[in-house]
């Protein structure tokens, strides 16, 4: 087992200005709007079907 350095941290590389950019310009929905006290949500993609739930650990899992 490999053990790091606190001393010698390995570099963490910065974000790129593209993904900042977007971070900024990319609205934020809260999931409570979006699912109005339900746990499943349809989304309809380019004639597809999606379902979009919150798991009982409370994460998000989107299934076709």
């Amino acid at each position: 087992m490999r053990t790091q350095s606190l001393a010698n941290p390995s570099p963490v590389a910065p974000p790129s200005v593209s993904a900042v950019v977007a971070a900024a310009v990319s609205p934020t929905l809260e999931s409570a709007e979006l699912f109005q006290g339900s746990s499943l949500l349809r989304i309809a993609h380019r004639g597809e079907t999606y379902l979009l739930r919150v798991t009982r650990q409370g994460k998000l899992l989107l299934t076709k």
